[in-house]
C-alpha cells in the first residue's frame, strides 16, 4: 500500500512540473531563436535567407497600435551553393516597417552609413549589406562543403514600428546587389523565415570569364577594378606578423569635380591603430584609446608616445606644400598639396593624392597573411563648393603594380590591394552652391541671384525675410557689398526707380560664390562681356575653374583676356586663372570698410558675329544658359536685363568703373 502511494505521488509531481513548464513562455532571444532552415536541395545558386528571431515591445507606448516601437533581432545568411565563387558579396534587404538598425555583425552597410541607420530615410528602396570581414564566398566543390567558407551570416539588431503579434514583420524583398544575378520572389519557408535562390542571368552566364570552381587561392580570380568619380586604392606594401605598411591613393576621375583641403576618414573594424604616417597626418594625435584599451594590454612594451593615432574613426588631412621635402613626414609622390585634387581635364598631375601609413594589428590577426582594410570610407572637401561623395566598401582587386624603385625594367607587386569607389551624389532637394547675376550696358539695374538660390537656413535669427519673394533689382555698386549690408542700397534704388518693395523683403541667396555676367558692348561685327567672380566664403579657392554654356554665341567666342580659356565642345567654354593669378581669396576685412569684402577676379571675353549670323545679344543670346564653378552648377537668374535706351551709357560707365576699380584696388592691397 505504501509503495502505491509513493508511485501516485511521483506521478502527480511530474504532471505538476509539466504544467508549470507550459505556463512559462520565454521571451525571444538569439539563443532561443530557431535556427535557419537547411538549404533547399534545388538551389544551385546563391541562397539568401532572412530569419526573424523575435521582438519585444519598448517605450514609448503609443495609442496607434500599428506605430508601436519594438526592438527586434534577426539574422540573414548568404550561402554559395553554386559552381562559381561569389566575390565581394552584397545583399539587398527591403525593410517594410520603418526599421532603424542599431547594430550589424558580420557585415557592414555598403554605403558606409552610421548607426543608428534609418532604412526608410537613409536607404531609400533597399538596404545593402556588404560582407566584412568575409567578403568572398567560395564554392562547395572547392571547400568540400566547408560551411565557414561558403556561407556568411549577418546579425541584425534594431527597432521597428508595427502592430502586435501574432504576425511577423518580415522584409518585403531579398536580393543580391549584383546585376549578374537574378533573384526570384522570396518565399516564406516557415513562420519568420524568408528565402530566395539567386542564379546567374543568361547574359552573365554567357559573358562570364572562366573561373576555376576548385580555386581557393585568394590571389587569383579577382573582380575587375571599378570606376567612379573618385577611386581610393589601399595597397599593402610590406607585411609583418603584427603590422603592415600601406599606401593610400586618391584618384579623381570626375570631369569637373574637385576637392579642396580634403578630409578622409574610415573605420577600423579589428582594433588596428596608426603608428606613423608620411604624406598626410591625422587631424588629432590621440593615444588614449590605445593606452586604456586592448592595444595597451597587448603591446605593453610599446612606447605609445610615438604612436600617431588610436581613434577607431581617424580623420586624415593632406600636408601643406612646404612639407613635401620633409624626410620625416613627406617625400611621397602626389602628397603635400593642401588637400587640393583637381579634375584631369584641368591638370592631370594634380588629380591624385597619396600617403603612407604603418598600421599595427591586434589578435587574432597576428599573421603576415591576415590582412584586412578599414571599412566605411568617407571623403569630403573643406569648401562648401565641393561635391558630396558616397563611397562603397573596399573590394579586393588584383595587386597594384609599381615600377622598380632602382630603375630596372621590372615591376613590383603590392602584397594585397583593395579598391573603394566613391561617386558624387546629390541629395533630394539639394541646392546649388554658387549663383549668377546678370547686368548689361543697356539697363542700369543689376539682376541679383535668386532668393535662397543656395538654400535658406531653417533657424534664421533676426528680422523675418521672405523665402519666396523675388529678389530685388540692385544698383551696380551693391554687387560689391555682402547681402546683409545691401538693404539700404536696395531700398534707396527701389525708391529712385519706383520699384515695388516686398513685405517682408526677400531673403539672401546664401551662396559662397557669385558670378556676374555683364554685357559690355554690342557692335555690328562683334560684342563683348565681362565675367566677375566673387568669393563670399571663408575659404581661399586655389586653382579655381569655371565653365559657361553659350547656346547661340559659342561659335563666335574669340578669347578671354585675363583668364585662360578653351572651347571644349558642346557649347561649353572652360576657364581658369592665369598662372600666378589662379587664387580666389576668401572675403576679408579691407581697411576703411565696415563690412567684409569678397575676393574678386574678372576678365573681358570677346565674341565675333561672323560665325553666328542672326545672333541677338540684347534679346538674350549674349547670356549663358548654364554656369559651372569648381564643378558645381550654379543657380541662374529667372530673368534677363531688358533694353532701356535711356540708361545704356549710365550703366556702362558706372558698373564698369565700379567693378574694375574695386578689383584693381583689391589686388593692390593684397600685394
Amino acid at each position: 500500500m505504501a509503495g502505491c502511494i509513493v508511485v501516485v505521488f511521483g506521478v502527480l509531481v511530474l504532471v505538476a512540473g509539466m504544467a508549470a513548464a507550459q505556463g512559462q513562455v520565454p521571451s525571444p532571444t538569439p539563443a532561443a531563436a530557431a535556427a535557419a532552415p537547411a538549404p533547399t536541395p534545388d538551389c544551385n545558386g546563391i541562397l539568401l535567407t532572412y530569419n526573424f528571431e523575435g521582438r519585444a515591445k519598448i517605450r514609448p507606448y503609443v495609442a496607434d497600435r500599428n506605430k508601436q516601437p519594438y526592438s527586434f533581432r534577426a539574422n540573414a545568411t548568404v550561402l554559395n551553393s553554386g559552381t562559381r565563387p561569389l566575390k565581394s558579396w552584397a545583399m539587398l534587404v527591403t525593410f517594410g516597417y520603418g526599421e532603424i538598425l542599431v547594430g550589424v555583425d558580420g557585415a557592414v552597410l555598403t554605403g558606409g552609413g552610421e548607426m543608428p541607420y534609418n532604412t526608410t530615410q537613409d536607404a531609400g528602396n533597399a538596404t545593402s549589406f556588404s560582407g566584412y570581414p568575409q567578403t568572398d564566398l567560395l564554392t562547395p566543390i572547392a571547400t568540400a562543403g566547408d560551411i565557414s567558407q561558403i556561407q556568411a551570416k549577418v546579425g541584425i539588431v534594431g527597432t521597428l514600428f508595427a502592430g502586435p503579434g501574432p504576425f511577423v514583420p518580415l522584409p518585403t524583398a531579398l536580393s543580391l546587389d549584383d546585376p549578374a544575378y537574378r533573384c526570384p520572389q522570396e518565399t516564406n519557408v516557415s513562420s519568420g523565415v524568408l528565402s530566395t535562390c539567386c542564379v546567374l542571368t543568361p547574359e552573365a552566364e554567357a559573358n562570364a570569364t572562366v573561373i576555376n570552381a576548385n580555386a581557393t587561392d585568394p590571389t587569383k580570380n579577382f573582380l575587375p577594378r571599378g570606376t567612379g568619380d573618385l577611386v581610393i586604392t589601399y595597397d599593402v606594401l610590406q607585411a609583418y606578423p603584427s603590422s603592415y605598411l600601406a599606401l593610400v591613393t586618391l584618384d579623381n576621375n570626375a570631369k569637373l569635380g574637385r576637392l579642396d583641403n580634403w578630409r578622409l576618414s574610415w573605420e577600423w573594424r579589428r582594433g588596428e591603430f596608426i603608428y606613423s604616417m608620411k604624406g598626410a597626418y591625422p587631424s588629432e594625435k590621440d593615444t588614449t584609446g590605445c593606452i586604456y584599451g586592448a592595444a595597451g594590454q597587448y603591446y605593453q612594451s610599446l612606447d605609445f608616445s610615438q604612436v600617431l593615432n588610436c581613434d577607431k574613426k581617424p580623420v586624415i588631412l593632406d600636408l601643406p606644400l612646404s612639407r613635401y621635402n620633409d624626410t620625416q613626414i613627406g617625400k611621397i609622390d602626389h602628397c603635400c598639396r593642401n588637400g587640393t585634387i583637381l579634375p584631369k581635364s584641368m591638370d592631370e598631375t594634380q588629380s591624385k593624392s597619396a600617403f603612407q601609413l604603418q598600421v599595427f594589428k591586434m589578435p587574432p590577426d597576428l599573421n603576415r597573411t591576415k590582412l584586412f582594410p578599414p571599412a566605411n570610407f568617407k571623403i569630403a572637401g573643406a569648401s562648401s563648393l565641393n561635391p558630396d561623395y558616397t563611397c562603397g566598401q573596399p573590394v579586393p582587386v588584383s595587386p597594384t603594380e609599381f615600377p622598380d624603385p632602382s630603375g630596372l625594367d621590372s615591376t613590383t607587386l603590392a602584397i594585397a590591394t583593395w579598391q573603394v569607389v566613391c561617386n558624387i551624389t546629390t541629395s533630394k532637394g539639394a541646392k546649388p552652391k554658387c549663383c549668377v547675376t546678370f547686368s548689361a550696358y543697356y539697363n542700369d539695374s543689376v539682376i541679383p541671384c535668386n532668393t535662397c538660390a543656395c538654400g535658406c537656413p531653417s533657424n534664421q535669427r533676426g528680422p523675418t525675410c521672405s523665402t519666396t519673394a523675388q529678389s530685388m533689382l540692385l544698383p551696380p555698386e551693391a554687387l560689391l557689398v555682402p547681402f546683409d549690408n545691401r538693404t539700404q542700397k536696395a531700398l534707396a534704388w527701389a525708391e529712385l526707380k519706383h520699384y515695388n518693395v516686398p513685405k517682408p523683403m526677400p531673403c539672401g541667396d546664401y551662396c559662397g560664390v557669385s558670378i556676374n555676367w555683364h554685357i559690355s558692348t554690342d557692335y555690328n561685327k562683334g560684342w563683348s562681356a565681362r565675367m566677375t567672380l566673387f568669393n563670399w566664403d571663408n575659404v581661399d579657392l586655389a586653382n579655381w575653374f569655371a565653365a559657361i554654356v553659350m547656346d547661340k554665341a559659342y561659335d563666335g567666342f574669340e578669347k578671354a583676356y585675363s583668364f585662360n580659356s578653351t572651347s571644349v565642345g558642346k557649347n561649353t567654354i572652360f576657364m581658369q586663372g592665369l598662372e600666378g593669378l589662379n587664387y580666389l581669396v576668401k572675403q576679408t576685412n579691407m581697411s576703411g570698410s565696415d563690412y567684409l569684402v569678397p575676393g574678386k577676379q574678372q576678365s573681358v571675353l570677346s565674341f565675333t558675329k561672323k560665325l553666328t549670323p542672326g545672333i541677338n545679344v540684347v534679346a538674350g543670346d549674349g547670356f549663358p544658359s548654364k554656369v559651372f564653378f569648381n564643378g558645381d552648377e550654379c543657380a541662374m537668374p529667372q530673368r534677363i536685363p531688358m533694353s532701356n535706351s535711356g540708361f545704356r551709357t549710365h550703366l556702362s560707365s558706372v558698373l564698369s568703373l565700379v567693378l574694375v576699380l574695386a578689383a584693381s584696388a583689391f589686388v593692390l592691397l593684397q600685394q
